[in-house]
């Protein structure tokens, strides 16, 4: 049975939901997880306290990605009210696996993401996108702003790791 989630996961993984830029987000923050690199920048528009899109990009381990992936499959549809009552335990149940507590942070860094997100942006949507990030630099997640050499993970079309770590996969907004 743990073959079929790690499957499900890489699925995921290899072909995330909701991979992509939102021009014009009205949230939007980069989370990211400073002990193994993993980052993720979530994007939603909202309309009346809806969520009426949802996307993301990012680079990093399959759970952190697959956990990105699969919480934005829930988010669309839901008021911002029932996205910020998503638990860590919700996370996990959506992923399906046991998670180590040395992956833990990275399960639940879409989460965290997505915290901030509505906390950092207000819940009527009018703070502008580029709040900030959960990495405690307090740099904005712009263009060319992650790692040296790393591929810019927020631009539309932007290098992914593909299965092997390589960067010859790319994704832009499939899925979504």
């Amino acid at each position: 049975m743990d073959d079929l989630y790690r499957d499900y996961i890489l699925e995921h993984y290899r072909h995330p939901h909701n991979f992509g830029v939102i021009e014009t987000p009205d949230l939007r923050w980069e989370g990211a997880n400073p002990l193994c690199g993993d980052r993720i920048t979530m994007m939603l528009t909202v309309d009346d306290g809806t969520i009426a899109d949802v996307a993301f990009t990012g680079r990093g381990c399959a759970i952190s990605q697959a956990s990105a992936s699969l919480l934005t499959d829930e988010l669309r549809g839901k008021t911002l009210d029932e996205a910020a009552r998503f638990t860590p335990d919700d996370i996990l149940d959506l992923l399906g696996i046991e998670i180590s507590p040395a992956r833990l942070k990275c399960a639940l860094l879409s989460l965290d993401t997505l915290e901030h997100a509505i906390a950092e942006g207000g819940r009527d949507g009018a703070t502008p996108a580029d709040a900030g990030t959960t990495d405690g630099t307090g740099a904005a997640d712009a263009p060319g702003a992650g790692a040296p050499g790393a591929p810019d993970a927020g631009a539309a079309g932007a290098a992914r790791p593909g299965p092997a770590g390589d960067a010859a996969s790319t994704t832009g907004a499939e899925g979504r």
